[in-house]
């Protein structure tokens, strides 16, 4: 019999309970379109989600040459079978009536249809005409963390040896920038040092800024079915909000935003004064301990509370908790990433595990997360402003063997001086220097800090910009020509997740109308601009997803993230694999640094590193001085006050974030009905007491107001600290009046309110660390919120808001069971 369960209602299914050391047992999700049954499905596509980081691996069902369904794939290691609401359900957004299916050029102001030999014809002559007449650095590039790995390598083929530019970016840089940061800050180099089966193994996980229950929900149905098993693992959290790891933790810290790097110092300070450090690990496979024990030695939890406010004794238990761990695993996500010393913090979690040895060994690790399916792929292919393979650009002998690779002079790539980041990038265009920009998978007119500021900058008459996607979406109606994607499902290739875990993704149906891949758009303008090598070969010589694979693993070859054991051959039919994968670890890696540091000497790091108060670079000669054995660095920090604070006139702290059924800015899961009817507008979160001190009631119309914009929403009394308000970010105007800027009502966006501001030493935006204030609207008269109920946006009266649920549309099946022998799903 198999169990049916409404997934909106109960995102995390049932329970299959283990204990520590054990296997994760197997349940397998699906669901299939009302209507159709199992019989009725043709066949199975392999694939994994394409709406969050964990990588959940699934088959695609197909009928009648259209999806119908999917369901989870029991052999492998990342999810054994489950899928999260948007991975059930998702998927129907393909059959959007409003997909993009014709290019679209505008004339006399309007978007009107075309070919696609014109499209692309105007949009070659513009790139030409602009590297005639002012030069590479007139064009810049600023793509997603959705496309496929084999896109984002020929992209940066295309802009650093075929266009020459520094300005290619992603919107990984909204989530995900720290993360490499970090890494590279630490151990010399980006790569995830932990797994997910870290969780099968660690008696403590320590959750900083991190919200697995709604951002990785497959990832956090592991931890619940530890905690639900023998010997299940203690929680530490660090959230302002109740989430549901706040919920189930043993310690519960809830800071005031930017106050990050104080609550870590005090949290090192206690671990280091009770004497709960491994000494030999720190003397055999770190540097700079002793500076980073003088600058916490003063950080005692009082004079954090005092900061933070959080009690001292809270502080307290959290340090005997991460100090008493025998397996510690780490995890850290916007809570940090996207908050005041952004990079600092993530840093500090890194010393956290390295002072207490919890590295390279099960259930020891940090995932400095990531946000999106792809963004690990950015960062690897250098589509986020990095060199691909993980290559440093102040390294000459990195650059010259990048350049051997593509065969060109290594003058022709840039590296004259750091790459250019997406806030700078627009900052150009804003300024006009930057005159054609090409936007791929990705809608900052919706994402990006301080909108009204990026319309105007889109909207500019002497900008030319392109922009690929599936839909008109709020961007694309700025766009000068609209270029219709193909998307998951629709094409093949992989895809890399926060672990390092590679999947394959393979065609299911074709894309609707005359929407093509992305790597076919990339390949089309790379024939027509006529980009040759310097024997005057083509610069981009695949032409398919496949070759385009063997080609990039050339490039990763000797490098952290080497691919040259992996093809899309080796990706078929098995559970996904982690690299490094090579002759010598031909079933991938699962965790890195066992047997010491691997890439931190100088030759061989990605980054000699960054002040972390002013992002000013490192030089090569200071970091050999720094680390001349190639070990990792404990880098300390000293905390700073937010940029933007709390005053008179905006006496709250404004936090946004994710909630679990919508993905980014809801251009896929607005599309879904299961996932769009949980959570259909936007709210405002406040708690219980900032609701009575402003006179307001669950349910009331309020605006919340920065110096920049403002945004109306029904309000939710819900757990979070006092002296926070909270905006999710998901909602825009493409499905308004309107349809890409606030009505006459007022805003919807969050980014209306948001500050232009970001870390010195990732270039992230900081979209946690703004002051704003709440006024009344009119009164609920009967409205209610339309937050969900099941997630941390739950209310504190649950009688005050109608249950979240999905309703028999989002009833999905699950099957406990084990993996086919031998295919046990883990390398």
């Amino acid at each position: 019999m198999e169990p049916a369960l409404d997934r909106i209602a109960q995102p995390w299914g049932d329970r299959t309970p283990y204990g520590r050391g054990q296997p994760w047992p197997v349940r397998v999700d699906s669901f299939l379109a009302p209507g159709t049954a199992a019989d009725g499905v043709e066949r199975w596509a392999q694939s994994a989600s394409l709406l969050h980081s964990d990588g959940d691996a699934m088959d695609i069902a197909v009928a009648g040459g259209r999806i119908v369904g999917v369901r989870g794939r029991a052999v492998d290691r990342v999810n054994r079978g489950r899928l999260g609401p948007k991975d059930l359900f998702g998927w129907q957004a393909n059959h959007a009536a409003d997909r993009l299916t014709t290019p679209l050029v505008r004339r006399d102001g309007r978007l009107e249809a075309c070919d696609w030999d014109t499209a692309m014809s105007r949009v070659v002559t513009e790139a030409k005409g602009l590297l005639r007449e002012r030069g590479p650095g007139s064009i810049g590039f600023y793509t997603s963390g959705q496309l496929f790995l084999e896109e984002y390598y020929t992209l940066a083929v295309i802009a650093r040896a075929g266009i020459g530019t520094s300005h290619l970016d992603g919107n990984t840089r909204l989530c995900t920038a720290t993360a490499g940061e970090a890494l590279k800050e630490t151990f010399g180099s980006d790569g995830q040092p932990g797994s997910y089966t870290d969780v099968d193994h660690a008696d403590v996980i320590a959750l900083f800024g991190h919200n697995v229950a709604e951002t990785q929900p497959v990832l956090w149905m592991r931890v619940l079915d530890r905690l639900a098993g023998p010997e299940p693992p203690r929680l530490v959290c660090v959230d302002p909000r109740p989430t549901q790891v706040a919920r189930r933790a043993t310690v519960h810290l809830a800071p005031r935003s930017g106050t990050n790097v104080a609550l870590l110092n005090a949290l090192l300070h206690e671990i280091i004064r009770t004497g709960r450090i491994d000494r030999a690990f720190v003397d055999a496979r770190t540097v700079g301990f002793d500076e980073l024990a003088a600058q916490v030695a003063g950080w005692t939890p009082g004079r954090a509370a005092r900061i933070c406010d959080v009690p001292a004794r809270d502080i307290e238990r959290a340090a005997e908790v991460l100090g008493g761990a025998e397996r510690l695993l780490s995890t850290v996500l916007q809570g940090v990433y996207q908050s005041h010393q952004a990079t600092a913090a993530a840093c500090q979690v890194n010393n956290l595990q390295l002072i207490r040895g919890m590295l390279g060994r099960p259930g020891c690790g940090v995932l400095q997360m990531n946000g999106q399916p792809t963004a690990e792929n950015t960062r690897e292919c250098g589509a986020d402003g990095d060199l691909p393979g993980f290559r440093n650009w102040e390294n000459e002998q990195h650059v010259a063997d990048l350049a051997r690779i593509w065969n060109v002079e290594p003058s022709r790539i840039p590296h004259h001086g750091p790459p250019t980041p997406a806030m700078q990038i627009f900052r150009y265009a804003e300024q006009g220097s930057i005159r054609m920009l090409w936007i791929t998978g990705t809608n900052p007119a919706v994402s990006l800090p301080e909108l009204h500021r990026i319309r105007d900058v889109l909207g500019q008459e002497r900008l030319f910009t392109v922009v690929q996607d599936l839909y008109l979406t709020e961007t694309a109606q700025l766009a000068d020509v609209v270029l219709p994607a193909a998307t998951w499902g629709e094409k093949t290739g992989a895809f890399t997740n926060a672990d390092r875990t590679v999947h394959l993704s393979e065609k299911a149906v074709d894309p609707p109308g005359e929407a093509r891949s992305d790597l076919d758009i990339l390949l089309d303008f790379a024939r027509r601009m006529d980009f040759r090598d310097k024997d005057g070969g083509p610069l981009v010589g695949w032409h398919d997803a496949d070759s385009a694979f063997e080609a990039w693993k050339e490039c990763s070859r000797g490098r952290p993230c080497d691919y040259t054991g992996l093809s899309h051959d080796r990706l078929r039919g098995r559970s996904g694999i982690q690299w490094p994968c090579t002759g010598e670890a031909p079933d991938g890696t699962e965790r890195l640094y066992t047997d010491g540091i691997t890439w931190a000497a100088a030759e061989d790091c990605e980054s000699y590193g960054k002040d972390l108060v002013t992002g000013a670079a490192v030089s090569e000669t200071e970091y050999r001085a720094l680390n001349p054995d190639g070990k990792a660095v404990l880098k300390a920090a000293e905390y700073l006050p937010p940029h933007e604070d709390t005053s008179a006139e905006y006496p709250l702290q404004l936090n946004t974030g994710r909630t679990l059924y919508h993905f980014h800015t809801r251009t896929k899961t607005g599309r879904v009905p299961q996932l769009n009817a949980a959570a259909p507008e936007v709210w405002v979160e406040l708690s219980a007491g900032e609701a009575q001190r402003h006179g307001v009631a669950e349910g009331d119309l309020v605006e919340v107001a920065s110096p920049r914009g403002s945004v109306r929403g029904r309000l939710r009394i819900t757990g979070i600290r006092d002296g926070m308000v909270f905006l999710p970010f998901h909602y825009g105007y493409w499905d308004t009046p309107g349809g890409h800027r606030p009505g006459e009502e007022g805003g919807r966006a969050a980014n209306e309110t948001t500050i232009t501001d970001w870390d010195p030493v990732s270039k992230q935006p900081l979209f946690k660390t703004a002051a704003a204030r709440l006024a009344l609207v009119e009164r609920a008269g009967g409205a209610v919120s339309p937050a969900p109920t099941t997630t941390a946006s739950a209310p504190v009266d649950p009688r005050s808001a109608p249950p979240t649920t999905g309703g028999p549309d989002a009833v999905a099946t699950q099957t406990p069971g084990t993996a086919p022998a031998g295919e046990e799903g883990g390398p």
